[in-house]
């Protein structure tokens, strides 16, 4: 049984996710994905402006005047959301927690799927694959995608992106838009990425939160990481502790990216408590354009 409160939570993103797809993403999202290929609809007279490549030689000389070819998208696609349930999404210093973001982000992409027709379906993972929804359509069906976003309780508590993309890989046969939502907290996975972006058209995004990259000046503090459980003692008064600590969220933010560009690969940076809509719209238009 759904707790009340986790049911209202559900709702409260259920309608703010399909308002700011039907508001403002639908359409960018429609023209940043190609469907599975183009096929032939029907010939009419040529017109005007019409490419002439695309004169049908053999109806032309038989009516005596230029037809032409036309052809449409075939434009159904599965989109997969590869979700990160870990034990670190459980954080957020600005009024949201890492997880609520994603359950957002997720919610908003997963309407934006359906509106146009195409198939959704999720993976979440932790250091272990922990809950599978086949792609389908429909509202209900992005209901049940929120619901486990927000109410998935993970047996696993690490992150295992290589796990959660050869999962991918084995699983689903057909090429798939892929959204890889996480934090990243995690090496050793850019092989397994490699070989998903050759068979998928792999987009990562990555949640990020403040305190993650800005230790405060609040003098002994205990620090714990979430998915090893382990402890450390750290005097953040000092003005070196904190820079460390800033140089290294840095150096693993640089080196995430450079593995991303270096697979060509659009991703996309949002963090817990700021707006999403902005940085999502950006990438699709962004992509609508290279189309």
């Amino acid at each position: 049984m759904i707790p009340s409160n986790l049911l209202k939570k559900i709702r409260r993103i259920e309608i703010r996710t399909s308002h700011l797809v039907d508001d403002m993403l639908c359409g960018q999202y429609h023209s940043a994905f190609k469907g599975r290929g183009i096929e032939f609809e029907e010939v009419r007279q040529y017109q005007v402006g019409d490419d002439v490549r695309a004169i049908d030689w053999n109806v032309t000389a038989r009516f005596g005047e230029p037809y032409v070819k036309l052809f449409r998208e075939e434009r159904e696609l599965t989109v997969m959301l590869l979700v990160d349930l870990s034990a670190s999404q459980g954080i957020g210093s600005n009024a949201q927690l890492k997880r609520e973001l994603v359950a957002e982000v997720g919610a908003t992409l997963a309407y934006s799927a359906i509106r146009n027709n195409d198939k959704v379906g999720m993976i979440g993972f932790s250091d272990e694959i922990e809950k599978k929804i086949p792609a389908r359509k429909g509202p209900r069906h992005v209901l049940r995608v929120i619901r486990e976003l927000l109410y998935c309780q993970p047996i696993g508590s690490g992150t295992d992106i290589a796990k959660a993309l050869e999962h991918l890989n084995k699983t689903m046969k057909r090429r798939a838009v892929v959204f890889l939502i996480s934090d990243f907290q995690d090496a050793g996975y850019a092989r397994a990425m490699r070989i998903a972006r050759r068979k998928h058209d792999l987009i990562p995004i990555v949640i990020s939160d403040r305190r993650e990259f800005e230790l405060p000046n609040v003098g002994l503090v205990e620090l714990l990481d979430s998915e090893t459980r382990r402890r450390v003692i750290v005097d953040s008064s000092s003005k070196a502790n904190r820079r460390r600590y800033a140089e290294s969220a840095r150096q693993l933010a640089d080196e995430r990216n450079m593995l991303f560009g270096k697979l060509n690969m659009d991703s996309i940076s949002l963090r817990t408590g700021d707006d999403f809509v902005k940085p999502l719209r950006m990438f699709f238009r962004k992509r609508g354009v290279r189309r």
